[in-house]
């Protein structure tokens, strides 16, 4: 995870491992656990088969795949993007490259505290605040015509370990974006938002009714079965 301590962190959340034998000999027994569980993953395998930069990637594949909320043409603003592997998905989807002539080329904008390599197709906007003032207009001027038809958050805050608290803080990110979507969302646009399960889950559901006439709660299979993470998908934005 990233070392930031701001609440409105943006940072990878998923763990993307590359170690050495020296590295394998000196860890706790914990850390064989989780590290054996990680080289034993099915989606660890696929990503680097794939060439997708982290497993997460299948997280929103999955989505994707079923609910169809990326398409050729789209604009897609992507939250907590590093180390990029929504934005690969995202690229993909909405043949920002122009890779298919015969339809339309969409657009791809990745944000987020921390560095991100360079990606094909994608434009990102590194070390920036999404809660910062300034972060939204230089997204406004990035986007075309300012506006998205996406909005796709993996984004949490810097984990303290204590559950209420991490939970509360990752509300509070999530209910940020909702915010963020009265300036940059098109009418019917979508909004795709992690969270970890907690007593305030409601409160960011009942916020995404209010401005969304679809809201969904999702577990992709990529996402363990003993994390505590969850999707919202919201579709068909009411805003003007």
């Amino acid at each position: 995870l990233g070392s930031c301590q701001r609440l409105a962190s943006l940072h990878l959340h998923c763990r993307c491992l590359h170690t050495t034998v020296g590295f394998l000999k000196k860890k706790t027994a914990t850390e064989n656990w989780w590290l054996e569980r990680h080289l034993k993953d099915p989606f660890v395998k696929a990503t680097k088969q794939q060439n997708y930069r982290c497993r997460s990637a299948f997280k929103l594949l999955e989505i994707d795949d079923k609910f169809h909320i990326l398409r050729p043409g789209l604009s897609v603003l992507d939250c907590g993007a590093a180390p990029g592997a929504w934005s690969q998905v995202a690229v993909e989807k909405v043949n920002a490259l122009g890779t298919d002539p015969s339809a339309p080329t969409g657009f791809v904008l990745g944000v987020d505290l921390m560095r991100i390599s360079p990606l094909e197709g994608a434009v990102f906007l590194p070390e920036a605040d999404i809660t910062d003032p300034n972060t939204l207009r230089a997204i406004q001027s990035l986007l075309p015509a300012g506006k998205v038809d996406a909005i796709l958050s993996d984004m949490a805050p810097n984990a303290t370990g204590i559950k209420d608290l991490d939970h509360q803080k990752l509300i509070s990110l999530c209910l940020g974006l909702v915010n963020l979507a009265q300036s940059i969302l098109k009418p019917k646009g979508t909004l795709l938002c992690k969270f970890w399960d907690g007593h305030e889950s409601r409160v960011l559901q009942n916020r995404l009714k209010e401005q969304f006439r679809e809201v969904k709660t999702l577990k992709p299979q990529a996402s363990r079965k003993d994390s505590s993470e969850s999707y919202f998908l919201a579709r068909l934005y009411k805003g003007k």
